[in-house]
Order: structure tokens, then C-alpha cells, then sequence
């Protein structure tokens, strides 16, 4: 075991320890969260592999979610580093009763941590890493090992067939990325010809995102770094197809991306420069 390995292991043991914490101060509280992401996928990952953690993505239900955030807000819960979700937004189309039903616990140490079966999972992963425009190739091993990693029964309509027409392709069209980036094995798949068979335009736009020299950054953040601001700027315009496409519901089979593009541009704009406005207000107000 070389010394990186071992440092990731001690981050994955802090990791957890923080992890148990949230959903026991959750619960304390009545709020019984699913986790996504992180921990539930890296579980996936073979030994010798890190997978690196940031924020613990817990989603809660929609008549909880105003009081859970507040209770986020509390100094001990804040260093838990919690992005909370309201239910799961447009990372998936199933109502949340449905998704809580098939959820699963997971003993953590003496917790129960609850997350989404691995159908369901599999799903948000997917969605989740479009919705960073492909942006993070790294990430692209979430699916990677969800999907090398699947248990014996695991079942493909339930995954697929739940989802619309258009987030089929999604899930479809991202595995085989998996497929063909990074040597995921997919011969015995249902739907292995149509993952073959990725658009050019989606390919292309993964390997403009890689080759990019930053990953995408939240525009008010950079408020500080003029450098950085218009660096930003720039990797926006024109808006990134695959995010665009999500953005609104769109097919990856369209002729064009340009009017995905457009909707998105608008959709985002009026909530960007809100954010922008609040922290310059923030600044102001410190100084």
C-alpha cells in the first residue's frame, strides 16, 4: 500500500465519522435524509482505488427540507459540510415516496445510513454528471463501477424503464461514455448497440470539457479574482451543450443543441445575477 492510498484512507475514516454524525443529528431531529453520491458509490470502488470525497449530499423530503436547512445552519452541523437537497429536484422525475420505498440502509459502524437502491442511484449518477456538462471525467468512474459493480439482480427496467424516453437515452448515452472512455465492459448490457452508438456532437463536447484548463466554477465566487471572473465568463459562452440539454428536458438525439442552448442561457441568467448582486451586497456591507 503506497502512502497516497493510505492518506485516502485516512480522509474515507474522517469522511465517515462525519458522515455518521450527520445522520445521527438528523434523526435526533426527525429528519431522516438519503444519502447520494460519495460514500454510496465509493463502496463500489475496488480496494487500491480511491474515490476522493468533498461535501456529504444528503436529500431530505420537501416538507422538511426549510426546517433542515435551518437546523443546517447550526456551527456543529455547518463543519459536517452538508449540501442539502429538496427531495431531488431534477436529478430524477420519480416521486420521492417511490424513491424513499426502495431506499436501503447500509450499517456504517452502528449507523444505518440510508440510500437510493442501486437502480435508482445509478439513475442520479448519471443525470448528476451531465448536469456538470460532463465536465469531470474523474466522476465518469462513478458510473464506471456502478455499473461493473452491480449485484447479480439488479434490474435494468426498473432503472430504465422508469425513467422517460429522453432520460433513458441520458442514462443510456452516459454509460456508454463509460463505455468508450474508459474501457467499461458493456457487451452483455440490453442496450449495449444503442450505447455504442454515442452522438458525435456529445463526444465532442466531453473532450472539449477535459481538455478545458478549469473545471466550471459558480460565477459569484469569483467576484474576487478579476482574472478568474473573466476566465469563467468566457467557458460559458457558448453555453455548454450537454448542461444546456439537461437544462431543459431536451433529447441528445436532436438535430441541434443551439435552442437547448438558448433556453438554458435565460433559465440561468436571472438566478446567476441574483447570487452575483448578493455577495457584492455581502462584500459592501463587511467593509
Amino acid at each position: 500500500m503506497d502512502d497516497n492510498y493510505r492518506w485516502h484512507l485516512l480522509r474515507l475514516k474522517r469522511h465517515e465519522i462525519m458522515l455518521r454524525r450527520a445522520f445521527g443529528r438528523f434523526r435526533e431531529c426527525g429528519f431522516e435524509p438519503i444519502l447520494i453520491k460519495g460514500w454510496a458509490i465509493a463502496k463500489l470502488y475496488p480496494w487500491g482505488v480511491p474515490r476522493f470525497f468533498g461535501d456529504i449530499d444528503l436529500a431530505v423530503t420537501s416538507s422538511d427540507f426549510e426546517n433542515a436547512f435551518r437546523f443546517c445552519q447550526h456551527d456543529d452541523i455547518r463543519i459536517l459540510d452538508i449540501d442539502l437537497h429538496n427531495e431531488f429536484r431534477h436529478l430524477d422525475t420519480q416521486p420521492w415516496d417511490e424513491l424513499f420505498g426502495r431506499s436501503q440502509l447500509i450499517d456504517l459502524e452502528g449507523t444505518d445510513i440510508r440510500v437510493l437502491c442501486p437502480e435508482d442511484h445509478l439513475r442520479v449518477l448519471c443525470v448528476h454528471w451531465l448536469t456538470d456538462g460532463g465536465a469531470y471525467k474523474e466522476k465518469l468512474w462513478d458510473i464506471y463501477y456502478a455499473v461493473e459493480n452491480r449485484g447479480p439482480d439488479f434490474n435494468w427496467d426498473l432503472c430504465l424503464i422508469t425513467a422517460s424516453e429522453v432520460r433513458r437515452r441520458w442514462i443510456i448515452y452516459t454509460i456508454g461514455l463509460a463505455h468508450e472512455y474508459l474501457g467499461l465492459e458493456i457487451g452483455d448490457l440490453p442496450f449495449a448497440d444503442e450505447a455504442k452508438n454515442t452522438p458525435k456532437w456529445l463526444r465532442r463536447a466531453v473532450e472539449k470539457e477535459w481538455k478545458s484548463p478549469g473545471p466550471p466554477l459558480p460565477i459569484h465566487t469569483c467576484l474576487g479574482d478579476r482574472k478568474l471572473f473573466l476566465e469563467q465568463i468566457r467557458k460559458r459562452f457558448p453555453p455548454n451543450p450537454i448542461q444546456s440539454t439537461v437544462d431543459m428536458e431536451g433529447s441528445f438525439d436532436a438535430d441541434t443543441t443551439t435552442y437547448y442552448q438558448i433556453g438554458s442561457f435565460f433559465k440561468r441568467l436571472s438566478p446567476s445575477v441574483k447570487r452575483v448582486l448578493t455577495t457584492i451586497r455581502t462584500g459592501a456591507k463587511r467593509t
